[in-house]
């Protein structure tokens, strides 16, 4: 009998590098000034290529069941917060590859095909948009492990994922200028202009926030039909009665509570692993999204989501989650888009940080609907209204050009 914790394991292993016990003792040696100040290497900027950041390992969960055992949910499917939490450690991975330390956030994850089946599992990343300043888009994929001799198809792609990272120097912590890529093959040109193309709409994302732009005269008369029939559903006099499948969007909300343990630490020790959040978060989300629809839904998308602020070890973790916006499926049954809030206070409740926000779509078969009451409920809607739009845009784009990650370059598949 085997005890592993799969390619969480495999990919961290540098991600801790001495026992929590011998990190501690060392940092308070180094808060009493008996540790001499620690020189780091200068990154290295000399251009390199997508090849050289390629990573890919494959998980053999049919082979190993012990291996299997630790990807699997309840229902006997794969657990899809422990692939996320992967997805962010190969993430790291490839970054150290082509640069050193770096901070991350969340660009896009998609279900590109869902599993419906126990396979192998093809994990495999590189950097695909770098042009030399601090911060590098990387791109991942996990797809149904091919036979020997053969390639990854379209429909064997699982899931994929963009993630940008910035490279932050050791010591005083701030964005450094990282090596530039070369771009050497069509694949590679592909992979770098959608690079851009994502970095301009993070960019566009920002200004579109509910903070920045308010209500449009589309989005405001959404606004006041809801307002007035949620007053007529209050006035005991008017005959109109809430529809039967309408849930208050406050009914929704849903927590948890955690103290942040030295095992799910990163390489710096003293913080928690950002794959460790993104699982927490997911799973809470999932949560959400079934207990509101009374059904197992299936996730779908995570929307550009960041790490706001490092989780410190021995802190004490919140996370909130909320249905804030679903619409119909166009194939049947319902969106349901949930927002997940983290913040950390230390153990003493002295001091409360942002860490992230989180905003994952799923798909129920149920139909449900969402109704928003407060002004604040009105407008995290409208934020969801916004992001529901550009993810329809965004999956429509996707589907005709399919690009599969093989070995540092790509191969395109135009349907």
């Amino acid at each position: 009998m085997r005890s592993t914790d799969g390619v969480y394991k495999e990919l961290t292993a540098m991600r801790v590098r001495k026992p929590w016990i011998e990190a501690l003792r060392e940092s308070k040696q180094a808060g009493q000034g008996s540790s001499t100040p620690k020189e780091y290497p200068k990154p290295d900027t000399t251009p390199k290529t997508m090849k050289d950041s390629y990573v890919k390992i494959v998980l053999p969960l049919v082979q190993d069941p012990w291996l299997l055992d630790t990807y699997a949910n309840a229902t006997g499917q794969l657990r899809t917060g422990a692939i996320l939490m992967d997805l962010d450690a190969m993430a790291g991975v490839v970054a150290y590859k082509h640069t050193g330390e770096v901070t991350a956030a969340v660009d896009r994850i998609s279900i590109k095909n869902p599993l419906h089946e126990i396979c192998d599992l093809e994990l495999s990343g590189q950097v695909t948009f770098a042009t030399g300043r601090s911060s590098m888009e990387i791109t991942l994929q996990v797809a149904k492990a091919p036979q020997p001799g053969q390639s990854v198809t379209p429909d064997d792609v699982f899931m994929t994922c963009s993630m940008t990272m910035v490279a932050l120097d050791p010591a005083t912590k701030k964005p450094v200028n990282i090596a530039p890529l070369k771009v050497e093959s069509h694949g590679d040109r592909a992979l770098f202009a959608k690079g851009e193309e994502n970095y301009n709409s993070k960019k566009a994302l920002k200004g579109s926030h509910i903070l920045s732009m308010p209500p449009n005269e589309d989005e405001s008369t959404a606004i006041h039909k809801m307002w007035t029939e949620n007053l007529a559903y209050a006035d005991s006099n008017n005959p109109a009665t809430q529809p039967s499948n309408a849930i208050s969007m406050a009914k929704s909300n849903i927590h948890s509570t955690q103290i942040s343990q030295p095992q799910y630490r990163n390489r710096h020790n003293f913080m928690v692993f950002g794959g460790y959040l993104l699982k927490q978060t997911f799973e809470l989300a999932f949560t959400c999204a079934s207990a509101f629809s009374h059904s197992r839904v299936q996730f779908l998308n995570l929307d550009p989501s960041t790490f706001e602020e490092p989780v410190p070890v021995g802190s004490v973790l919140y996370i909130g989650a909320r249905v804030t916006y679903t619409e119909p499926d166009k194939n049947g049954g319902t969106r349901v888009q949930v927002m997940v809030n983290t913040h950390v206070r230390d153990i003493e409740h002295a001091e409360r940080k942002n860490t992230g926000t989180f905003f994952y779509t799923f798909h129920t078969d149920a139909d449900v609907m969402v109704l928003p009451q407060t002004y604040s409920e009105f407008m995290m809607w409208v934020q969801g209204r916004r992001r529901a739009k550009r993810l329809d845009a965004t999956l429509h784009a996707d589907g005709k050009d399919a690009q599969i990650l093989t070995g540092g370059s790509t191969s395109n598949v135009t349907e």
